[in-house]
């Protein structure tokens, strides 16, 4: 169970600035409601010294969440734009008397909605990077570039950590890999390198395992892949738990009267492979199991 600050519990039961700022004219958008984390942020901006007289959220998420944006708004009202861009993740983490680890990444998109608003504000186009890096983690949709920044801002030297702070390599795992050679990159301009020990910490040969497991199923997903897409469908990796395997459906695939089968089909040839049974899960675009399979 993870243990909340007071200062945590008092803006989830009562935010401030949990509103839509009337007459904004500056907004930021970012996170995804399927990710399961999503924030809007809107400014009022004085257009002559650029102080922002109002600041207002809106969040899709969780109770560090709904307090990480109420944080924010707190601390950027009454600074200019420029003041209030060099607030950081961890500044908001501070006002909050602290976030558990694995809520960091709460702090990092309200970073990230600042920016948005920012660069909306000025007429400027602001993405999220992905086009830039390659995406790394595909179940959070978190890119290279986000995670070389958030290693670099935050000091972060493990797998886990990044995890936390991102939500990159959270769910299946499969991207352990490529984050840590993001990892290594940075860590070895310092002198450090990453270690087994280091990117998972309590039980890392059981992570080790889990990461092989993954590659392994998405190993056999490229192999059925050619024929999946010969009819138009694909299947996505979203989680692995135990024997469960909980995958997406898409294009010609999804609610194909023939889906039953080629789950089957697939399913067979993971417990094959694996040498292990294996059950495979479809879910919805909301990553929740279809037909109360799980």
């Amino acid at each position: 169970m993870w243990e909340y600050s007071e200062k945590v519990k008092e803006l989830f039961f009562d935010p401030k600035n949990a509103k839509a700022v009337a007459d904004a004219n500056a907004v930021g958008d970012v996170g995804s409601i399927s990710c399961g984390d999503a924030l809007r942020l809107t400014l009022k901006v004085n257009p002559e010294t650029e102080v922002i007289e109002d600041a207002g959220f809106q969040t899709f998420g969780c109770g560090s969440a709904i307090a990480s944006s109420s944080a924010l708004t707190e601390l950027i009202k009454g600074k200019t734009l420029d003041q209030a861009l060099k607030v950081t993740n961890q500044d908001i983490a501070d006002y909050l008397d602290g976030l558990p680890p694995e809520k960091m990444h709460c702090s990092v998109m309200g970073q990230e909605a600042l920016q948005a608003a920012v660069a909306n504000y000025r007429g400027e186009e602001w993405r999220d990077d992905h086009e830039e890096g390659a995406l790394v983690c595909k179940c959070f949709a978190v890119d290279a570039v986000l995670i070389e920044q958030t290693i670099r801002a935050n000091n972060l030297e493990t797998v886990e950590q990044v995890s936390h702070y991102t939500k990159a390599g959270g769910s299946c795992a499969a991207c352990h890999e490529g984050i840590e050679e993001i990892l290594g990159k940075v860590l070895a301009e310092k002198g450090q390198s990453v270690s087994v020990a280091d990117s998972a910490e309590p039980g890392a040969t059981g992570n080790r395992a889990l990461i092989q497991r993954v590659q392994t199923i998405l190993k056999v997903f490229d192999d059925v892949r050619p024929q999946l897409k010969a009819d138009g469908g694909d299947i996505e990796l979203v989680e692995v738990r135990e024997e469960k395997v909980f995958v997406r459906l898409e294009g010609a695939c999804s609610g194909c009267q023939m889906a039953g089968a080629t789950l089957g089909w697939v399913q067979q040839r993971l417990t094959e492979t694996l040498g292990e049974f294996i059950r495979l899960i479809p879910v919805n675009g909301d990553n929740q199991p279809l037909g109360g399979r799980a």
